[in-house]
């Protein structure tokens, strides 16, 4: 396991000694700050709001989704009854009715009653079963906190327990895939010597049963200054093969596969995102690339025949080309289709691929834009429903619909969820705003059909704009139960916009590119733009305008804060990054170079001062009367970004006199910010609650 950080690191910052994340002075002043925050705001008007969000969570006809193995369907279920879990699985009889009957594999509060400790469920892999024969054993991950580290658990399918003397596996950042019965292939940072500095395993090791991790045979390793070592291996009959990749930084990689224990490197530019199925070698180019020739456009998606790629480099099919609306969202393989999600505009259209008949190209029939769509093969080696795909259509204000079709004919409805809010009257509708340097950024509103343009809305943006990562329409019922459910003294319903700015993934890797490194200031133009489009529509005005944004989406409100301050009313600033000085020396930091630059070179730190909250507010000073109300808030137990940086900001802000700002750090839920239904609940009607009273 990575030890915890219970010292602080020295530095000539002021502030480092809020650095450890234990550290008892660090801690007792986040503990200090977090129950000034709750005694202002846990009122009993707070706690309705919490049950609200609640209820809703817990609901007990919520969509179920599923995974199918074999001949099981899989689901992780929690509600008010089950606040830890239940792992459970049920058939495909039995899942379409309306009242399905669910064999539970392991009851996570009784399995915490046991244990004297709770455990958060974080995934499951199920061995391959012998051709015939059902599963037997899976791996399943365990989180002490809902931090990223895991412990690895054998658990036995047959009897519903750990298997005594099975695999066990510290809590660690740890990734595992069964080789066979008795044999896994382990990366897991447990010891300095398998750490990278970006607190991943730089090592993968083929563990076999009764033998220590540390005695078993490492059969890949990178530089510790890359990002990780993943490995995992493909048990598809006919396909047997370790697939390894050296994560040079977060968009460049090496990927290579090993064959009869002879590691085949796959020769493509490191920034060719690399995807591997049965015979098929995907390969997505985030910049122009030229191959023997001849020219794939950045976000283009490049089909080959792996065995003849390794051969002379052959490629099959360009199967999609960008334009400048579009851009590849996700994938899927059926047993006889490729299926792609493409947004346009930001709205979803799949089209199929018929792998057996010259790459043949169809769009699935949707209907309306303002609805997003994914689809996922069901099981691509069942024979019976190879070609099954499960689709999932959602919408601001249309409750979630589970679909299952089969390629060639029309889906029929599985599920559907019932509506969580009063949805009634309200209206979707997209917009673009001008950004500084004249680039059209797409938004969403949802608000009420005769909205009153007067400037009296309160409103709530949302936003991320990193990592490439879209943000699509979808039912959110605690973002409806928690927001655009209330109404204002004045009588005002509330207005939710998502924004889709730039180093997002909405228009591919042109879109994300445009705001990396440098360039970064430009997602927050956009987003400062979207703010005044809709004050200059009269949506709203400054002091009914929110903010809210989470984890690089909290880099974005600390820039809002430190940079924008005077265009909003409140902003909710969670998980954050926002001291770009010290990021790549604080939990997983480094492993975002990539995206961000590195502090440690003079060049890069002239443009990432640029964009660190905690030095804007003293580089580029604002009258104290502008800054808008701020609730800055982490979870202790965060250890992918840490709760550090957003301590260092609340305080330094609270030092330079700014009045309204205010802290919270609960210690568990790790990044996610919460471990169960109670503790979402609760972190979510913080920030709405907080934002709600400032704006309304």
């Amino acid at each position: 396991m990575t030890e915890r950080s219970t010292t602080s690191p020295v530095t000539n910052d002021p502030y480092t000694w809020l650095e450890g994340t234990y550290d008892e002075q660090a801690v007792a002043w986040a503990r200090d700050q977090s129950e000034r925050t709750e005694s202002e705001l846990y009122d009993d008007e707070f706690e309705l709001s919490v049950q609200r969000i609640k209820t809703v969570l817990d609901a007990q006809d919520r969509i179920p989704m599923v995974t199918k193995r074999g001949d099981y369907y899989y689901n992780f279920w929690r509600d008010a009854e089950h606040r830890l879990g239940l792992w459970r699985r049920t058939t495909w009889e039995s899942y379409i009715s309306d009242a399905p009957q669910w064999q539970v594999l392991l009851d996570l509060d009784a399995y915490a009653q046991q244990e004297s400790h709770e455990w958060h469920f974080a995934g499951s892999q199920l061995l391959r079963p012998a051709e015939g024969e059902a599963h037997k054993r899976a791996l399943l991950r365990l989180s002490p906190d809902g931090g990223d580290q895991v412990r690895i658990r054998e658990f036995d399918l047959e009897t519903l327990t750990f298997l005594d003397g099975g695999f066990d596996l510290p809590v660690a950042k740890t990734d595992v895939s069964w080789i066979d019965s008795d044999t896994l292939l382990v990366g897991s940072a447990t010891t300095e010597e398998n750490t990278t500095r970006s607190t991943y395993a730089s090592t993968t090791q083929k563990l076999v049963r009764g033998q220590e991790l540390a005695d078993a045979e490492v059969i890949f390793r990178v530089d510790q200054t890359h990002v990780a070592a993943f490995a995992y291996y493909d048990s598809t009959p006919g396909f047997e093969r370790i697939v390894t990749t050296d994560a040079l930084d977060f968009y460049n990689s090496r990927v290579g596969v090993i064959l009869e224990e002879k590691h085949h490197e796959i020769d493509v530019p490191t920034d060719v995102q690399v995807r591997l199925h049965r015979q098929w070698l995907l390969l997505a180019p985030q910049t122009d690339w030229t191959h023997q020739g001849q020219l794939f456009p950045a976000g283009s998606l490049v089909l080959a025949q792996l065995d003849a790629f390794l051969a002379g480099g052959l490629i099959e099919k360009v199967v999609f080309t960008p334009d400048e609306s579009s851009s590849l969202e996700s994938l899927t393989f059926t047993a006889n289709y490729l299926l792609l999600t493409v947004l346009q505009d930001v709205a979803s259209e799949v089209r199929v691929i018929e792998l057996n008949n010259n790459f043949a190209q169809s769009v699935l029939p949707l209907q309306d834009r303002m609805l997003s769509v994914s689809v996922g093969a069901v099981d691509d080696e069942d024979e019976d429903s190879g070609d099954d795909y499960w689709m999932t259509v959602t919408g601001f204000t249309t409750p979630t619909t589970l679909l299952r079709g089969t390629v060639g004919g029309a889906p029929r409805e599985i599920k559907k969820s019932p509506e969580r809010f009063d949805a009634a009257g309200l209206d979707v509708t997209q917009h673009f705003a001008a950004s500084k340097d004249g680039t059209r950024v797409p938004y969403f509103q949802v608000s009420v059909k005769d909205l009153e343009l007067d400037g009296q809305n309160p409103v709530l943006m949302d936003g991320y704009g990193g990592f490439q990562h879209s943000m699509t329409p979808g039912y959110a019922p605690a973002m409806g139960a928690g927001w655009l459910s209330r109404i204002s003294e004045a009588g005002r319903r509330p207005v939710y916009v998502m924004t889709n700015i730039r180093g997002g993934g909405e228009y591919g890797p042109r879109w994300h590119r445009a705001a990396l490194r440098e360039n970064r200031h430009r997602a927050y133009e956009d987003f400062a733009a979207i703010a005044e489009d809709l004050v200059a529509r009269g949506v709203t005005s400054r002091k009914h305008l929110a903010a809210t944004g989470r984890s690089n989406g909290g880099l974005l409100m600390g820039n809002m804060i430190a940079g924008f301050p005077q265009l909003f009313g409140a902003i909710s600033c969670g998980v954050p990054l926002l001291d770009m000085q010290r990021y790549t020396q604080l939990a997983a930091g480094h492993s975002w170079i990539a995206e961000y630059g590195d502090p440690e070179i003079p060049e890069d730190w002239q443009f990432l001062r640029t964009f660190s909250p905690v030095h804007r507010l003293t580089d580029q000073p604002h009258p104290i009367d502008d800054y808008p109300a701020a609730l800055i808030w982490t979870t202790t137990s965060d250890d992918r970004v840490g709760p550090s940086q957003a301590r260092i900001m609340a305080a330094k802000m609270m030092d330079l006199g700014v009045g309204n700002v205010r802290y919270h750090e609960p210690e568990g839920g790790g990044h996610a910010g919460a471990t169960d239904n109670e503790s979402t609940a609760r972190m979510l009607a913080t920030s709405y609650e907080f934002l709600w009273r400032q704006v309304s």
